[in-house]
C-alpha cells in the first residue's frame, strides 16, 4: 500500500503531518487548529499594508514582492485594526515541507467570510491564490482584505484553514448520486446534480414578512475577529422580510447573507466546498467560505442536513435573485477514512444545525 492513500485527510493525518515536521510552526501546532479535515491557520506576529494584490510567479518569492508593494508593517503582537478597502499581507506562523505525492489547498473560515472579509493564501513561486502545489516547502501569507467591516486581529487570530490531499479524491456526478441514494445529501426535494450537487436559494422563508436574510450597515464599529457573541445584530445589520413576491434585488457592492432552500448532509467519510455555479448566469458571487467539514449536518441516526448559509455580493448592475434559483454547487470529495472527530456539537462547532446565522460574534436575537 502506498504511503499516502489517495484522498482528502482527515483530522489523525493532519495531526501525523505535524509530528513528522511536514507542518510546523515556531510555537507548536496546538491542538485545537486541527479540525475534522482542515487544520486552522495563525496570523504571524507582523501584517504589511500593501499597494495591491499580487501573485509571486513561479520565478519570485513572496517577500521578493514585497519589497516593491509594501507600504508599511504593523505589529500584531498586541492587536491591530485592518480597515476597510485596504489590503493586507500576513506572514503565517505555519509552514509546509510537503512530500511530492501532497498539495493542499485553503479557503476562508466560515466566521471569516460571514463578516465579508476577503482574504486568501499564497506561497512562494506560486501562480493561483488558495492553491499550495504538491512538494511545496516554504512559508505561507495571508492576503486580507476588510470589505464591510473593520476588523481587529491581532497575532493567532484565525482566518483561514487548509486541507490536504492525495490524489484526486473529487466525486464524480454518478458517484455523488449514488452517495445522495445511500445518504441523502440534501432534503426536501430530489437532487440537481451537474459538475456537484446544485444549491439553490430560499426568498420566501417562513412566510410573507418572515426573515430571509441580513444586509450589511455600512460605516460600522469595529468587530473583534477573536471575541464571540459579543456585538448586537442591529448595529451591523439590517433584516430583509420575504415580500409578496420571493424575490431579491441585489444592490451593487451591498452584502448579504442569505440561506439555501436545500438543507445539507455532509457524511462522516466525506468532505465537501461550495463553488460558483456558473458565472454566465449572473453577475454575483455566493459563498467566500466554501468549506464543509465531515459530519456536517449528520446525526447520529443518520443525515438530518443543515441549510447552507450564503455570504453573497453583486458586482457592477443591480441583479435579481428569485426564489429557488440555483446559486452554488458542492463538489464532494472522499477522505482517506473517517476522522477521529466530527463536525457538530461535541467539537464546538458554531454551525451545525444552523437555518439562517450570522457568524459567531453576534449576540443570538
Amino acid at each position: 500500500m502506498a504511503e499516502w492513500e489517495v484522498g482528502l485527510f482527515p483530522s489523525q493525518t493532519i495531526e501525523r503531518l505535524a509530528a513528522d515536521g511536514i507542518i510546523a510552526a515556531g510555537d507548536g501546532i496546538e491542538n485545537d487548529q486541527v479540525q475534522p479535515a482542515s487544520l486552522d491557520l495563525r496570523l504571524g506576529k507582523i501584517a504589511y499594508r500593501i499597494r495591491a494584490s499580487f501573485l509571486p510567479g513561479p520565478e519570485h518569492t513572496v517577500h521578493d514582492k514585497l519589497d516593491r508593494l509594501a507600504l508599511h508593517t504593523i505589529d500584531l503582537t498586541t492587536g491591530a485594526v485592518l480597515e476597510t478597502g485596504c489590503v493586507y499581507l500576513v506572514p503565517l506562523k505555519e509552514q509546509l515541507k510537503l512530500p511530492a505525492e501532497i498539495a493542499a489547498s485553503t479557503n476562508p473560515k466560515s466566521s471569516t467570510g460571514r463578516l465579508d472579509v476577503f482574504t486568501r493564501v499564497i506561497a512562494d513561486r506560486g501562480s493561483a491564490f488558495d492553491s499550495i502545489a504538491a512538494g511545496y516547502h516554504g512559508p505561507l501569507f495571508a492576503e486580507i482584505s476588510p470589505r464591510t467591516f473593520p476588523v481587529l486581529v491581532r497575532e493567532g487570530s484565525r482566518l483561514s484553514q487548509i486541507r490536504f490531499r492525495s490524489g484526486e479524491p473529487r466525486l464524480s456526478d454518478a458517484d455523488v448520486l449514488a452517495l445522495h441514494e445511500e445518504a441523502a445529501l440534501v432534503s426536501g426535494a430530489e437532487p440537481l446534480i451537474a459538475s456537484g450537487l446544485c444549491l439553490s436559494i430560499d426568498l420566501a422563508g417562513p412566510g410573507l414578512g418572515g426573515l430571509i436574510g441580513y444586509r450589511a450597515k455600512r460605516h460600522s464599529a469595529v468587530i473583534d475577529l477573536d471575541r464571540r457573541a459579543q456585538y448586537e445584530v442591529a448595529d451591523f445589520w439590517e433584516p430583509i422580510a420575504a415580500g409578496r413576491h420571493p424575490s431579491l434585488i441585489l444592490d451593487p457592492d451591498e452584502f448579504y447573507i442569505l440561506a439555501s432552500k436545500e438543507a445539507v448532509h455532509v457524511p462522516p467519510a466525506y468532505a465537501a466546498e461550495m463553488v460558483a455555479f456558473d458565472p454566465l448566469v449572473g453577475e454575483f458571487r455566493v459563498h467566500y467560505a466554501g468549506f464543509f467539514d465531515p459530519g456536517f449536518g449528520h446525526s447520529a441516526t443518520g443525515g438530518a442536513g443543515s441549510r447552507a448559509v450564503l455570504e453573497v455580493r453583486s458586482h457592477e448592475v443591480p441583479f435579481i435573485l428569485e426564489d429557488g434559483q440555483v446559486v452554488g454547487r458542492l463538489v464532494y470529495e472522499r477522505l482517506c477514512e473517517i476522522p477521529d472527530r466530527l463536525y457538530g456539537a461535541a467539537l464546538g462547532s458554531n454551525y451545525q444545525a444552523q437555518s439562517l446565522k450570522l457568524s459567531k460574534h453576534f449576540r443570538a436575537p
